[in-house]
């Protein structure tokens, strides 16, 4: 049977927003009544919006999430709980804002040259001019580059179409996340995770998640594996999905336009609830 609906979620990079109800109960509960980490207020806005959806009758049969948006996927697919989720979170935001202090770096988004002549040019850049990686795969004429600011310049130099500096708080999806990601690793070991009650589509590799371990290490690898939004395209595509609705401002749903290939319609939850 196809599974014509897909609800997929941003990552950073997206702006979150007021919540109410049982999801602004939680974030109290996590922060305290204090300040909101920003990545937990992504997810927190992301739920919400899920929520509203689903008062509309909107409900999905398969999701996916774009790196910290899979955490959001993984709570609409019924594999963790928004108390659970949350904490997750907050923790992830923690220790990528630690890791991301303790080794600078940024990302640039490279427009018009194709994924492999990126991939082929981070292969060969040479390590003792820097730590630089391809993060995220996100169309194919949209990659993502994570690293140290001097190889970010270095490599940019060398590589065709247009360059876009990121509003991010670091390298992402790269080596410079390694203490993060250990950390992260046993949170999500200690985390209940459930077998996904709507199947959930994998930012890593574009498999699909059926069993609880899987998620547990979806998530795991996602903070040091690219992003293969590309992947998760063409698997939603495969699934017969008709439609992709966006829980963000429509960053994902935009990207559609550059696969040509794939006969997906797509609309940013404002779209939906206007």
């Amino acid at each position: 049977m196809a599974l014509r609906l897909a609800v997929v979620f941003p990552g950073q990079g997206t702006a979150g927003g007021e919540v109410s109800g049982e999801v602004g109960e939680v974030v109290r509960s996590v922060t305290g009544g204090g300040e909101v980490p920003y990545q937990l207020s992504v997810f927190a806005s992301s739920v919400e919006t899920l929520r509203e959806l689903g008062e509309r009758g909107v409900r999905p049969d398969v999701v996916a999430g774009h790196s910290l948006g899979e955490y959001a996927a993984a709570h609409a697919a019924g594999a963790i709980t928004l108390e659970e989720a949350a904490r997750l979170v907050a923790e992830r935001d923690r220790l990528m804002n630690l890791a991301s202090s303790q080794n600078p770096g940024g990302m640039v988004a490279v427009l018009g040259a194709a994924p492999r002549e990126v991939a082929d040019a981070v292969e060969a850049f040479p390590e003792a001019e820097g730590v630089v990686v391809a993060a995220n795969f996100n169309t194919p004429r949209q990659t993502v580059i994570s690293g140290e600011e001097a190889a970010l310049d270095a490599l940019g130099e060398r590589l065709g179409g247009k360059k876009r500096k990121l509003e991010v708080a670091g390298a992402f999806h790269s080596p410079l996340m390694l203490t993060a990601s250990l950390a992260m690793e046993e949170k999500l070991d200690a985390a209940e995770v459930r077998d996904p009650e709507v199947p959930m589509v994998s930012g890593v590799d574009g498999a699909i998640l059926a069993k609880a371990d899987d998620v547990r290490l979806a998530l795991r690898d996602q903070m040091l594996s690219p992003v293969r939004w590309v992947a998760v395209v063409e698997r939603l595509a495969a699934l017969g999905v008709e439609e992709i609705v966006e829980a963000g401002g429509g960053t994902l749903v935009r990207m559609l336009r550059d696969f040509k290939d794939v006969e997906i319609t797509g609309r940013a939850a404002k779209e939906v609830l206007s």
